[in-house]
């Protein structure tokens, strides 16, 4: 479900969910006993894993999943990610496609609430001129989900970057292309800030993080937090509810709210290409599995954001120091603001583009997967072919 779960609209509609159910739910689980949970939360581990197979089943590309073994801390480190009563390795889910000797890297992160098989319509394009691996965050998909415990803000992108750090360690990566969506797009480009010399293009996909409460814009949000439903809001965010927390107290009737989303959001809502039958089954499973396991890095929010999406440490802020070569991507219907965007490359001394993409939402890479395939190819022009500088923005892509 990702960023837009965090966002303004979608944290609304999930809480309203709540209030729908919340009593029955509640009384529910107060009534199960620990041996009767997994029935009534039917997931594990082994679901997610089998779920991602049965997704990635319409790629046609080979690939490999692997266990990326990250340790059970980053060396050096004041700051543990993993402050769980045990100190077992914990792992990156990873997926790597075949691919054409020689071919340039681009790794994937996915956003908030999902995971790396929201790209199964991408794959196939991508590793047609790419060496593509896409990753699952540490508390995410089908990597290892520690005990979440940070504190600060500071403490929760450390969670992130750090654990992703390793990763790139464990897989001897050195230099690669960098892709990012929503909440993904927040921490790629912390990530690239911090270790500019591995990243050699940015890809930022309707990016959360640029945006803050003293912004013009968040007046709105001061005067809907002084509403009744506004503070139970701001309460529930506050007190680090999460969408999934739904997804969990609902048990066995938590796949059915997952088909109602999947369906409107990929279906009914669609802005671009319609979800078939098949792929709208497969992921709807897949989303309830990633969602439904146990709570660890879904737990960033609050420390990341504040009510209404806003940054806690916003993007723009550091937008002085961007090393790293960038190009922003929204599609025309997202509800991230490419003004944001807009504003920091005003501050950037990189080449920075921002492209938007038509009949897509805040999943541009779902809704048009055509575009949004050429518009990557058109951002990374310069690892793709001889002439760069020759090569013209793809029919249909605007330029911002």
């Amino acid at each position: 479900m990702d960023a837009r779960h965090c966002s303004r609209k979608q944290f609304i509609i999930m809480a309203e969910e709540i209030t729908k159910n919340d009593v029955g739910v509640t009384s529910k689980t107060t009534r199960s006993s620990s041996r009767f949970w997994p029935r009534w939360i039917p997931t594990s581990t082994d679901h997610i894993i089998a779920a991602e197979k049965r997704l990635l089943s319409v790629v046609k590309t080979g690939y490999v999943q692997e266990h990326v073994n990250i340790g059970s801390g980053p060396p050096g480190s004041k700051v543990r990610w993993f402050r769980s009563s045990s100190n077992e390795p914990r792992f990156i889910n990873t997926v790597t496609f075949d691919s054409k000797p020689h071919s340039p890297t681009l790794v994937m992160i996915h956003g908030y609430a999902a995971s790396q098989g929201f790209f199964f319509r991408n794959f196939d394009a991508l590793a047609s001129r790419f060496r593509v691996i896409a990753v699952d965050q540490l508390g995410w998909g089908g990597s290892s989900r520690p005990d979440f415990t940070c504190k600060s803000t500071e403490e929760t992108e450390a969670w992130f970057i750090d654990s992703f750090e390793e990763w790139r360690k464990a897989k001897n990566l050195s230099n690669f292309i960098l892709l990012g969506h929503s909440f993904g797009g927040y921490v790629a480009a912390k990530y690239a800030l911090k270790h500019p010399e591995h990243v050699q293009h940015l890809i930022l996909v309707g990016s959360a993080g640029f945006s803050s409460e003293s912004d013009a814009k968040s007046e709105w949000i001061t005067r809907f937090r002084a509403t009744w439903k506004g503070a139970v809001l701001n309460h529930l965010w506050e007190s680090n509810f999460t969408p999934q927390k739904l997804v969990r107290g609902l048990g066995p009737w938590g796949p059915n709210i997952v088909r109602k989303y999947t369906s409107a959001r990929f279906g009914t809502h669609s802005t671009g290409e319609i979800l078939t039958e098949e792929e709208s089954t497969l992921l709807t499973d897949y989303v309830y599995h990633t969602l439904a396991a146990k709570a660890s890095g879904e737990l960033c929010l609050k420390y990341i954001f504040s009510f209404g999406a806003f940054a806690r440490m916003p993007l723009l802020l550091s937008a002085s120091e961007w090393k790293v070569p960038t190009t922003f991507m929204y599609g025309f219907q997202d509800w991230m603001n490419y003004q944001g965007a807009q504003e920091a490359r005003k501050h950037m001394k990189v080449p920075c583009e921002i492209i938007r993409i038509p009949q897509g939402g805040h999943f541009a890479f779902i809704d048009n997967p055509t575009a949004f395939h050429s518009a990557v190819f058109y951002a990374c022009r310069r690892f793709l072919t001889p002439d760069p500088d020759n090569e013209s923005l793809p029919k249909g892509l605007t330029s911002a």
